[in-house]
This record gives structure tokens, sequence and C-alpha cells, in this order.
């Protein structure tokens, strides 16, 4: 019998939608804090890890959502080893810091396009291939032809940019990087799913930026951790933003979601990053889509649903016990 405290596939597949399309913002807000605030990529990566972990602390607080974390199924019910709580929380966490850290680092070097464009859309290759070995994931036709189809998208968006954005060898591979970390999340959180070890997503979300959080705090003393105090207040509303949505909420969820979710089916989900922050480049920041760009949106739009489709497809069929 399954359990009935499990996310449901469907809930997941929202939570991961919405995770992504919050994260799309973050990039934005590093790109408006670049200009202005003083402070560098690994700062800019300790203050959004720092402040992760008191929003969370506060919701513990607030809720007691601390005494309810780890439980999930496991066998014979004991209590998770010590062990391997310590292995999983550290996975998360240096996982959590070569994503975000590497990423602003590609966004800083790059650009903000070319660096969400590459981190998000080799993930899903890296990740397939990771699922594939690790776990025996298989794609199947609607899953490949809906992975094909989303690195097409993105493909055109990159060849969309009219030359707006300049390519730069060492932020895209940074961003190859950020990628790579992004992709260990995504593999260990679904192979814990998969062996019954579900834990509270606000505890993962808060153990992983604290672990991030501490990880940083030397790099970001010796690049400079104090914004300038010119534009402070427009400096501290930016950081409380990406503190809050893209990082506290759309981790938590993310987690939550991942669970439950086949891992090339989550990473290919988070293509819709590179998608919100196009349109957010558009409105906010001034930029123009391109008719080249406005059609790798729409394709990577069409492959992303195509594949959530194909996703709900096999829960909708009864299961042998």
């Amino acid at each position: 019998m399954s359990n009935p405290s499990a996310l449901p596939v469907g809930r997941g597949l929202l939570y991961i939608t919405f995770s992504a399309t919050a994260w799309g913002t973050a990039g934005a807000a590093a790109a408006l804090l670049y200009d202005g605030s003083g402070l560098g990529p690994l700062a800019l990566t300790f203050w959004r890890s720092l402040g992760g972990v008191v929003l969370l602390l506060a919701v513990w607080a607030c809720t007691g959502l601390g005494n309810r974390s780890d439980r999930g199924p496991r066998p014979a019910g004991a209590a998770l080893p010590w062990r391997r709580r310590a292995v999983r929380i550290a996975v998360n966490g240096l996982g959590l810091t070569v994503f975000q850290a590497a990423y602003f680092v590609a966004v800083q070097q790059t650009g903000l396009a070319v660096a969400t464009v590459v981190t998000l859309g080799s993930a899903p290759v890296l990740i397939a291939i990771g699922a594939r070995l690790a776990m025996g994931e298989r794609l199947g036709g609607a899953g490949a032809v809906a992975v094909g189809g989303a690195l097409a998208g993105l493909a055109v968006l990159v060849l969309g940019d009219g030359g707006s954005g300049e390519v730069r060898p060492a932020g895209v591979l940074w961003a190859l990087v950020s990628a790579s970390g992004y992709g260990c999340i995504t593999l260990y959180t679904r192979w814990l799913g998969r062996a019954g070890e579900r834990q509270s997503a606000s505890s993962t979300t808060l153990w992983s930026f604290a672990v991030c959080t501490v990880c940083l705090l030397p790099f970001a003393l010796a690049e400079g951790v104090l914004p300038q105090a010119e534009g402070l207040g427009r400096t501290a509303l930016l950081l409380v933003y990406l503190a809050s949505v893209p990082t506290a909420l759309a981790y938590g969820l993310y987690f939550a979601g991942a669970a439950v979710v086949r891992a090339t089916t989550a990473s290919v989900i988070a293509l819709i990053e590179p998608v919100s922050a196009t349109v957010i480049a558009v409105l906010l920041l001034g930029e123009h889509l391109t008719p080249a760009a406005a059609a790798g949106t729409a394709v990577l739009l069409a492959s992303v649903t195509g594949l959530a489709v194909a996703e709900t497809r096999p829960a909708a069929r009864p299961r042998p016990a």
C-alpha cells in the first residue's frame, strides 16, 4: 500500500515549476545587485544563504516544523543513523554551494542570459546520464523527444541572442560547474526518495543552506562581504527578496517535489528558469526579445509541458502491489 502522506506526483510537478520560475528571478536580482551594491558573486551567495537560514529558522520557530522533520518512511521504523543524516546534509549543502556560487560567477562573467541558458541547458544531459548509470531510469520515447526539444529550444535562445550578450569561455565553464552541482542535488534527492528516506523539505533546505553559508564565509570575507554605503536601501531590499522567494521558499518546494518526480523530469521542468529570466530581462532590464529567442521560448515551454504530461501518465494506471 502506498504511503498516504507521500506527496502526489502532480503536486510535486507544480512545486518544481514554481521553484524554476522563482529561480529565474534570482539571476535578475543578482544582475541588479552587481550594478550598485559592490558585492561580488561569492559575497552575494553568502548573503543569500545566510538570509535563507534566518528565514527558515523563523518559520520553524513559528510553526514547529523542526519537531516533524525526518518523519518519512524508514525500514523497521528506526531513526535514521547519524552518519547517513550527516552525509545527506553534506551532499545537499556542498552541491547547493557549487550550484549557487558558480552560477553567480557565471552571471558576472558572461551575462544573465548566457549563464542561465548554459547552466540549465546542460543540467538535463548530465542528470539523464547520472540517472541512467546510478538508478537505471529510462526516459522512454516521449521523454527523449521532450529532452531533445528542450535542448533545441535552449539552443535557439542562445542563437537568438543577437549578439547582445557576450559569450565568454570562462563564464560558460562556470555555468557547467554550476550545472554539475545542481545535478548532484537532483540525483541524490531522487535516490533518497526511491529508498524511502523522505525527510522534511524545510529541514533539508535549512541544513543545506547552513552548510552553504559556512563554506562560503571565508571566501566572502576575502572578496568583501559588506555592501557599499551608496544605495544601501536598494541593496537590502534586493537581498531580502533574494533570500526569501527564490531561496527559502523555492528550494523548500523543490526538495519536496524532487523526492517524488523523476530526476530527469525535474531537471527539464527547471528549464523554465531561463524562460522566466528572459521575460524579466525584457520587462525589467529593458532587453529586446528577438523573434528567434521568442521561438526558442515557445519550444522550451512546449517540451516541458509534454514531459510533465508523460510523467503523470504512469501514475494514472494501476500498478501491481
